[in-house]
């Protein structure tokens, strides 16, 4: 683990609330949709609303309300979008670089430390965020951000840049597929040591060729959520 991956580490030894704390961590499982999880996938990927019943069969089979993971996963969900899609294997950008928290559209959204609003954007593609906002993080002699993807509209409705917000803060809602790039809805959640001049976006998946610097810009959100504190044999 590097240095910064340390720091982050430590900010807490117990998990960080991201969305709405009514629910319960023993609401939580994990969930594997990696192109190599070709059983569980057996449906049309293409089409959001047989992600949403896909997902929320997979949670209400073992009464939960929360899917999570997808940390460096391949996914081949990305060749749906022309966004994506179209460009030689090497360079398609298929590994995801967050966490995504699979829950209800309309799901409070929590800032999981104290800091600014960086900047905020409805990034719009079929395929992309939707409803973003990246906010900045200073803490001893670092500073970081965390970028909240797939929000609702009315998420970025009233923000503006510079407002400070607190740890645990509401900063809005989970989108509808409607307005989140027509997805299942879904938080995705990410760390950007190094956000350079981009403005509320940030790569959310990396190619092949490209994955060791964004392993090292965007480590492990789970150093902050710890969401695998919680162990379930089931998973």
């Amino acid at each position: 683990m590097d240095i910064f991956s340390q720091f982050l580490n430590q900010i807490s030894e117990t998990s960080l609330p991201i969305i709405d704390t009514g629910i319960s961590l023993d609401c939580y499982m994990s969930i594997d949709i990696s192109e190599s999880n070709t059983t569980a996938l057996d449906f049309n990927v293409a089409d959001s609303g047989d992600w949403e019943k896909y997902i929320n069969l997979y949670l209400s089979e073992q009464d939960n309300q929360v899917a999570y993971g997808g940390y460096l996963e391949k996914r081949n969900l990305y060749d749906r979008s022309a966004y994506f899609r179209n460009i030689a294997d090497q360079n398609k950008r298929n590994i995801h670089l967050g966490v995504d928290l699979w829950c209800t559209a309309g799901t409070k959204v929590l800032a999981v430390l104290k800091g600014e609003v960086h900047s905020f954007k409805d990034n719009n593609n079929y395929g992309d965020y939707g409803p973003t906002i990246i906010i900045k993080h200073s803490i001893a002699a670092e500073t970081f951000y965390t970028l909240y993807g797939h929000l609702s509209t009315d998420s970025i409705k009233d923000v503006q840049i510079g407002t400070v917000i607190a740890q645990g803060e509401i900063i809005g809602n989970v989108g509808s597929s409607t307005v989140n790039g027509d997805y299942a809805p879904h938080l995705h959640f990410q760390i950007i040591r190094n956000l350079a001049r981009n403005f509320g976006d940030y790569p959310g998946v990396a190619s092949e060729n490209d994955i060791s610097f964004y392993i090292n810009n965007c480590p492990d959100p789970n150093l902050l959520l710890k969401l695998d504190l919680k162990t379930d044999p089931s998973f």
